[in-house]
C-alpha cells in the first residue's frame, strides 16, 4: 500500500486509497442496481464490470510499495480500470482517473483547490474521450456539476470535507435529472425515445464515485 501522507492540511495518498477502496465496497453493494440500470438502455453488465474493476484497482494499491505521491496512485487506479473493465466504462473512468493523476503530478499532499483542479481535467478527459456534453444522458451529466459544486464550494471557503458532501449531494441530483433525458451517446442512444424514463447507469456510477470521496475526505 502506498505510503501514508502526514501533512494534515492536503490529501495525501491515504485519502486516494481510502477513495478506491470506499467506492469498491459501494460499487460492490449497488452492482445489482446498476446492472439493472444498463439492462434497460445499454449492455446490461455495467455493475459487473464495475465491481471487477475496482476489485483490481484496491488489489493493485495494495500492491504499491513505498511512498507513492496520490496523483500516480490515480494513474495506477486508472490504468488498472482501463485492462480490467470492459465497454466503454473502463476507458471513461480509466481516462478520468488517470488524467486527475496526471495534474495533480508528484505533489505529496495537494490541497483541496489542486484536487479539484484535477478533477476538473479529468471530466475534460472524459468528455473529449466520449465526445459527450451535457444533456446527452451520460456520466457527464452528473459528473460535471458536481465537481463544478466541489470547486464552487472551495472557492467560497468551505472546507474540503464540506465541499465534497455537497458536490456528492449535486451528483446524486444530476443523475436522478438524467430520467427524462433522451440518450444522445453510446449503446443508450440507439433507443431513441426508449431511452426515456431511465436513470443513466453512468450518472448513477458517478453517484457512488463523489459519494466515496467526500466520505474519504471527511
Amino acid at each position: 500500500m502506498p505510503g501514508v501522507s502526514t501533512a494534515a492540511s492536503g490529501v495525501g495518498a491515504h485519502v486516494v486509497v481510502s477513495w478506491m477502496d470506499r467506492l469498491a465496497t459501494d460499487v460492490r453493494a449497488d452492482a445489482q442496481r446498476l446492472t439493472q440500470l444498463d439492462a434497460a438502455i445499454g449492455d446490461g453488465d455495467h455493475g459487473i464490470n464495475m465491481t471487477r474493476g475496482l476489485d483490481a484497482v484496491v488489489a493493485a494499491l495494495a500492491a504499491q510499495e513505498g511512498d507513492v505521491p496520490p496523483g500516480r496512485v490515480l494513474i495506477v487506479a486508472g490504468k488498472t480500470m482501463v485492462s480490467t473493465v470492459g465497454g466503454a466504462s473502463g476507458p471513461l473512468w480509466g481516462t478520468f482517473l488517470r488524467t486527475t493523476g496526471r495534474t495533480l503530478g508528484d505533489e505529496p499532499a495537494p490541497g483541496g483547490a489542486a484536487l479539484a483542479a484535477a478533477l476538473a481535467a479529468g471530466v475534460k478527459g472524459v468528455q473529449e474521450l466520449g465526445a459527450a456534453a451535457p444533456g446527452d444522458k451520460t456520466m457527464v451529466d452528473a459528473l460535471l456539476p458536481a465537481v463544478e459544486a466541489l470547486r464552487e464550494e472551495l472557492a467560497g471557503g468551505a472546507s474540503l470535507a464540506d465541499a465534497a458532501a455537497r458536490a456528492a449531494t449535486v451528483a446524486a441530483e444530476a443523475a436522478r435529472a438524467t430520467i427524462p433525458l433522451q440518450a444522445r451517446k453510446g449503446r443508450a442512444s440507439y433507443l431513441g425515445e426508449r431511452s426515456v424514463g431511465h436513470e443513466d447507469p453512468g450518472a448513477a456510477s458517478t453517484v457512488l464515485v463523489m459519494g466515496a470521496l467526500a466520505r474519504a475526505v471527511a
